[in-house]
């Protein structure tokens, strides 16, 4: 019966011990904008290049974040088309969307081993045409 009084301290430790982990692990989710940051990196740094088209330039109106800026284009890989949309809000520093030339030809960095993931624009690349 001597043991029966440890149980409370047994259970505060657990406690706190799962608040703390629980507080590391929300700590360490990364934002929707740190993933694509990271991706765009990823493409621009292990990417392939090939030639696409811009087909069309979309701004999107959102009542919570403002508006979006998408940028639509087409490209092909061995064989198989692709058609993808890039969100360049945050790189409105280096893409002007309402110059942007519809129909032109693009360099494309797709991912080699997913094809279908692919920019046209990074923070340190683009591959749109004056």
């Amino acid at each position: 019966m001597n043991w029966l009084r440890y149980y409370p301290y047994i259970i505060a430790g657990a406690f706190t011990i799962a608040v703390a982990l629980g507080v590391v692990v929300r700590r360490r989710r990364k934002t929707p904008e740190e993933r694509e940051r990271e991706r765009r990196h990823h493409i621009n740094t292990y990417g392939r290049i090939t030639v696409g088209t811009v087909i069309d330039v979309h701004e999107i109106a959102n009542a919570s974040h403002g508006s979006a800026q998408l940028l639509i284009y087409r490209y092909d890989v061995s064989g198989v088309s692709y058609e993808a949309a890039q969100d360049v809000t945050y790189l409105r520093h280096q893409v002007d969307l309402h110059s942007c030339r519809l129909g032109l030809s693009a360099s494309i960095k797709y991912d080699p081993q997913n094809p279908g993931n692919s920019i046209v624009v990074s923070e340190g690349w683009t591959g749109l045409r004056n």
